[in-house]
């Protein structure tokens, strides 16, 4: 149970501001990742990376020593000592696209982004924070104030991936591009003054079901921009065996993990995520019967949230099953995210339901 409270108009001015400046930084970071990529996808240093990359990628060599023994009275015998397998050092390629190409100069704008970034985040957590405080309520009652929260988590969840020491550095510009776009339309469309919320949300559910929403949506986010990523490298992995060239960008596709590792990791994010994505939409029929004192009722809000578990659910199911990988099971992710997109963005401007009093 919540307990109304006046809105604490200097904190919530403090969480605008911060947000702004999170903002700030946040463009700074993606003129910086920017940078990385032009710097780091020169074609000679293209060459050069993949000339590395595929010596790393060689077989553990094998070698046969021959001893020859001279036998009194009898010639010589020759005996092979067995083979032995040289294993060549691991020397795994540095992460993001400036390090994979060697240069210098683009691996340092790249560092520099992850640290623009971690500022952002923090400037980013300060403002959801106090955004929170201003109100004594979770930060995530609208529209603006989920988008915010979404944004920080997007963000939240791939510095996770870097400090886990996952080479993942390469998702750091569609994430930092995603995250600019969302607070963008977040303050021009949908910002909405600090506030309490209707009596109808005043609960612990709010917790659990908004919070669970934000993280799969999140993580759903980093899985559908891998699948993105994979369709083209896949694409240009696919014109190189057939001797074509290799296209526009090719200097950045070059940068890129190879179309298998990224299909596998599109894959893993989706499959983790999909439990907790089913645990919000119980939790949420769990709370719309305390609320409005049924479990379902084929609200849009629930309709298409329904919608977007089956396509995730086919997803799986088809990558368990009818073992499609590759491109098929790319669109078939592309296709559940844009059901989760629509969701969100769609249901909540466009079609009146019983979850719209929340409002933008």
């Amino acid at each position: 149970m919540f307990i109304a409270a006046e809105a604490n108009e200097n904190l919530a001015h403090i969480s605008n501001v911060l947000m702004y400046s999170a903002m700030a930084v946040y463009t700074l970071s993606f003129l910086a990742h920017c940078a990385e990529w032009v710097f780091g996808g020169r074609s000679r240093i293209a060459v050069q990376s993949a000339a590395i990359a595929a010596r790393r990628e060689e077989p553990a060599g094998e070698r046969a020593v021959t001893v020859q023994v001279r036998r009194s009275g009898a010639g010589t015998a020759t005996l092979s000592r067995p083979k032995v397998v040289t294993k060549q050092p691991d020397r795994p390629c540095e992460d993001g696209p400036g390090a994979a190409g060697e240069d210098e100069q683009a691996d340092l704008l790249g560092r520099m982004a992850v640290s623009l970034m971690v500022l952002g985040f923090l400037l980013h957590f300060g403002s959801v924070l106090c955004r929170g405080i201003s109100v004594q309520r979770p930060p995530w009652g609208n529209m603006y104030e989920f988008s915010t929260t979404f944004a920080l988590v997007a963000v939240g969840t791939y510095l996770v991936l870097l400090a886990s020491k996952l080479r993942v550095r390469w998702l750091g510009l569609p994430v930092v591009t995603a995250v600019l776009l969302d607070l963008g339309i977040a303050i021009t469309k949908l910002y909405t003054e600090s506030d309490q919320l209707v009596p109808a949300l005043h609960s612990y559910w709010l917790w659990i079901h908004v919070t669970t929403a934000i993280l799969s949506g999140a993580a759903l986010y980093l899985g559908a921009v891998t699948a993105v990523l994979y369709l083209f490298k896949d694409g240009y992995e696919t014109r190189i065996a057939q001797g074509e060239p290799g296209g526009r960008l090719t200097t950045v596709w070059r940068r890129l993990p190879a179309a298998a590792s990224l299909d596998k990791f599109s894959y893993r994010i989706n499959a983790i995520i999909f439990p907790l994505y089913t645990f919000a939409i119980i939790a949420g029929a769990i709370w719309a019967e305390g609320a409005w004192g049924r479990y379902w009722g084929w609200d849009p809000k629930e309709t298409w949230s329904f919608i977007t578990w089956v396509g995730y659910a086919a997803y799986l199911h088809a990558r368990a099953t009818a073992g499609w990988k590759g491109r098929k099971a790319a669109y078939l992710a592309l296709i559940a995210f844009a059901c989760f997109l629509f969701n969100y963005y769609g249901v909540n401007l466009f079609i009146t339901g019983k979850h719209s009093y929340a409002g933008v």
